[in-house]
């Protein structure tokens, strides 16, 4: 059987993706590493079989980028581990594929107490298949006509339970207070008592004239899911607010559809998947690399300062990731005014502070505490 222990030097690197792992055992490193290797690709981690040939390992077995021997005297540590191209068809197979070979059957292993993914590598052929942000933060900047402060979002409270004309009203005061971007909360989709084709033409009708960005919350499953996106844009919306619940891949096939539509990508729920405290997860900062392949616009990246409770290196970390994908980051989760100049101070200008609570819970109401964050942002000092 063909060795899968390998210098990296040693493989056409276009042909595979590389995932950074780090593995803890019961056995040694090099036992956790081969069964991942083995059992994410080609076959059983533990029984080989007559159809196992050399040449199917040579196409589509996993390599393990590291010399053998020195996986043997330790029973944790991080491992690169190069999948091949081959084994997914990235324009149809796409993220959810990816997730299934790179966080899959190795979960099950008795040996294999951690397993979380750090880092992926991916080829220049494996670009083609990922549009990116159809707008980003260039283009969120050209609607909004803001160049040289952070973007101005707001987020609809009461969450839900809310009629079509009281969230006009809202929307209303919300755009006096000066707001570039409105988003519905990932609790309201589509009740019968605020249904999408009775509230965005009314939404619409109203910021038509106006550069403001509203993200409407369309969470549902996927046979659903990409009809509201096209919904939405044929009763004239402009943004859509997905949630992490309706699954990763759900992202990349809506920008494949290639509408004039601002995608939000909202974190909720994340952890579950991403918490570094969980023996099995993957790094947030990988999730941002995905979120910026499969071409969302507006990205939650977490807060600092607010009631999030996130590491702040991490936050920053996942900023900068985003950003290189020109993904316009959203800060929120208790942000008020007094944290604008020290957030803007940490990650510059280009962020979205997403507010809440401090703007609809203002002792002078929506107006005031609109005008408030607005005031924040206008006499930043860069």
């Amino acid at each position: 059987m063909k060795n899968i222990f390998e210098n990296i030097e040693n493989i056409d690197i276009s042909k595979y993706y590389i995932v950074k792992y780090f593995l803890k055992s019961t056995s040694s490193l090099r036992d956790a590493a081969w069964q991942l290797a083995i059992g994410q690709s080609v076959g059983n981690p533990n029984i080989r079989n007559e159809w196992e040939t050399d040449e199917l390992f040579e196409n589509h077995s996993c390599i393990i980028l590291h010399k053998e021997e020195d996986l043997k005297s330790t029973n944790l540590g991080e491992v690169n581990i190069a999948f091949p191209v081959i084994n997914i068809d990235f324009e149809t197979d796409g993220i959810s594929h990816l997730l299934v070979n790179i966080m899959g059957g190795q979960l099950d292993i008795d040996i294999i107490e951690k397993c979380q993914v750090l880092d992926i590598k991916f080829p220049d052929s494996v670009d083609k298949y990922f549009k990116g942000p159809k707008f980003g933060i260039s283009g969120i900047r050209n609607f909004t006509k803001v160049k040289d402060k952070p973007i101005f979002g707001s987020i609809i409270k009461p969450k839900t339970g809310i009629s079509p004309n009281v969230l006009l009203e809202m929307v209303k005061q919300l755009v006096e207070g000066g707001v570039n971007f409105i988003k519905e909360d990932e609790i309201l989709s589509d009740p019968n008592f605020c249904k999408i084709e009775d509230r965005i033409p009314l939404i619409m009708d109203y910021l038509k004239d106006k550069n403001v960005i509203y993200a409407a919350s369309i969470h549902s499953d996927s046979p659903y899911l990409l009809d509201r996106v096209r919904k939405i844009y044929e009763l004239g919306g402009n943004g859509i607010h997905v949630n992490f619940w309706c699954g990763l891949g759900s992202y990349k096939a809506i920008r494949e559809l290639d509408l004039p539509i601002f995608i939000h990508f909202q974190k909720s729920g994340d952890k579950i998947l991403t918490n570094k405290a969980h023996d099995f997860h993957i790094d947030w900062k990988v999730i941002c690399k995905l979120i910026g392949m499969m071409g969302v616009d507006f990205a939650h990246a977490g807060m600092i300062g607010g009631y999030y409770k996130w590491d702040e290196k991490e936050v920053i970390d996942s900023v900068n990731v985003l950003q290189k994908y020109n993904v316009m980051p959203a800060l929120s989760c208790g942000f008020h005014s007094g944290l604008t100049q020290m957030v803007t101070d940490k990650l510059g200008v280009d962020y979205m502070a997403n507010v809440g609570g401090a703007i609809h819970g203002h002792s002078g109401g929506t107006v005031s505490g609109a005008k408030e964050i607005k005031a924040s942002i206008e006499r930043l000092v860069i």
